[in-house]
């Protein structure tokens, strides 16, 4: 069944087909550790995490701050070196791969949106979806992000700076550069954590409904447990450790 958001995007609100059960697991984690100094002595940010998620899956991650949701995100993303274990992501061993090598799987299968919008800010909405696909090679890359803008409602911004736009729309440009190069895989913490409520509830509509058109891969970090419950399963993080549902009373 489908649905469209404000914007237009149609939404399938069921779920993706499941995968079958030899399947692999488009991430698996396995006894993930992350350990920093500090004057005090050793910090264990992550321990031991084992996770998996199938492809087109969409996992909620929650605990409260602190916790290492977002230290688990960047270390999936390679943007941050684990003390030990490892991350298999699609077939790559993230955790064995150099730095260029870790840069274009994120490229072209992993897409993220942060808090922050993190956008260009001398560059238009357009200009800041469209440059990381011409980036990749990709020839017909204005073409690409004039299309997903249009689909989440920002086809008369497009030449509007981040600063000429409000707080959703700049987040509404994260999200269409995040979908844009279609990745397999969109990791996103705490994705309206800048913005009012009725704000965040477009932004995750739009979020979930490119989603599911698309069949993309979920792992959301979030303090909203009713957004979390939008995902198939939950995982509850405290204290860097890792366990499957949302927390007990």
């Amino acid at each position: 069944m489908a649905a469209r958001t404000p914007y237009g995007v149609a939404m399938d609100v069921t779920s993706p087909p499941p995968q079958p059960l030899d399947a692999a697991p488009l991430v698996r984690v396995r006894d993930l550790r992350l350990t920093v100094p500090s004057a005090a002595g050793p910090v264990n940010i992550l321990r031991d995490i084992d996770l998996d998620i199938a492809a087109g899956e969409a996992v909620g991650l929650v605990g409260p701050s602190g916790s290492g949701k977002t230290s688990l995100l960047m270390v999936l993303a390679g943007l941050e070196r684990a003390t030990g274990g490892s991350v298999v992501f699609d077939g790559n061993a993230m955790t064995d791969l150099d730095e260029d090598a870790l840069a274009r799987v994120r490229r072209d299968r992993i897409g993220i949106v942060f808090q922050a919008f993190h956008l260009m800010p001398t560059m238009s909405a357009l200009e800041n979806v469209a440059i990381p696909l011409e980036l990749a090679g990709q020839p017909d890359a204005a073409a690409r992000a004039t299309r997903v803008l249009k689909e989440v409602g920002l086809g008369h911004r497009l030449t509007h700076l981040p600063n000429q736009l409000s707080g959703g729309e700049q987040q509404r440009v994260a999200l269409a550069r995040a979908f844009a190069a279609e990745p397999a895989l969109l990791l996103a913490d705490e994705p309206t954590g800048n913005l009012d409520h009725a704000t965040g509830e477009t932004v995750m509509d739009l979020l979930f409904a490119l989603r599911a058109r698309n069949g993309t891969t979920l792992l959301l970090i979030t303090h909203d447990p009713r957004l979390a419950a939008r995902c198939d399963r939950q995982i509850y993080m405290e204290d860097g450790l890792a366990r499957p549902g949302p927390p007990t009373a």
